[in-house]
Order: structure tokens, then C-alpha cells, then sequence
């Protein structure tokens, strides 16, 4: 009897790989940009987004299980060390899952994949919390 193979697709390539992950970036920062019940998290972050999308893009490649480009260039993410200097508090995190889920939305058409994704996020994001 021959063993089952299962393959077990990345998030990155159930995504649709790069261009999708930037147009997931970038369209997370222009929603940060428009609602103004984001503006917690969006005065966080410098006035030039440009470089906020970069790394955001690189790591959430390798965080997707695609190309470790942010590791490559900035070593181990070290997420919460990194952002323990910014004000995070569950105000934050939830308009900063707000933006996420709506890029999501309009970004991502597998429900499944934007479901995962979500939850995957919501993890993260509440292990930034810094604040009370």
C-alpha cells in the first residue's frame, strides 16, 4: 500500500505570491491613511510610509512562508523588542486589525485563506500590546 502524500501550500502561495503581498501592504497603509477611526495607530507611524510598507512587505513574505527578505536584511524580527518603544495599547491593536481586515477583504478573495490570515494577525497584533 502506498503512502498518502499531502501537500501543504504556503500562505504566500495561496496569496498568490509577491505582487499580492504588496497590494495587501499597500492597500493596509492607504486604509490607515483614510479612516479616522484609525488615527491611534496611523500617528504611530512616520508621515512617509514608504519605509513602513518595506519592511511590513518583507516580513510578511517570510511570515507567510515565502522569501525571508526581511531576515535577510534585518536579522530575526524580534517583533514585540521592536515595537516596544511605540504606545500599544488594545485601542491600537484593534484599529491596526481594522485596517488589516479590511485590506484583507478587498485583497484577498479565498474566505478561507483571508480567515486564516485574520486569525493569524489577531494573534500577533494582541501579543504587541504593551499598554493597558
Amino acid at each position: 500500500m502506498q503512502a498518502e502524500i499531502t501537500t501543504i501550500t504556503s500562505h504566500y502561495h495561496r496569496i498568490g505570491g509577491a505582487d499580492q503581498v504588496r497590494t495587501l501592504v499597500k492597500r493596509f497603509y492607504q486604509i490607515m491613511d483614510e479612516l479616522p477611526e484609525s488615527y491611534g495607530v496611523r500617528k504611530l507611524h512616520p508621515e512617509n510610509l514608504q519605509g513602513s510598507e518595506d519592511k511590513l512587505f518583507k516580513f510578511l513574505c517570510g511570515w507567510m512562508g515565502g522569501p525571508q527578505l526581511y531576515v535577510q536584511e534585518y536579522g530575526h524580527p524580534m517583533l514585540r523588542r521592536r515595537h516596544l518603544s511605540f504606545p500599544i495599547s488594545a485601542s491600537e491593536r484593534d484599529q491596526w486589525l481594522l485596517c488589516m481586515d479590511t485590506a484583507l477583504q478587498e485583497v484577498v478573495k479565498d474566505q478561507q485563506l483571508r480567515n486564516e490570515l485574520s486569525a493569524a494577525f489577531a494573534k500577533v497584533a494582541d501579543h504587541m500590546r504593551n499598554q493597558h
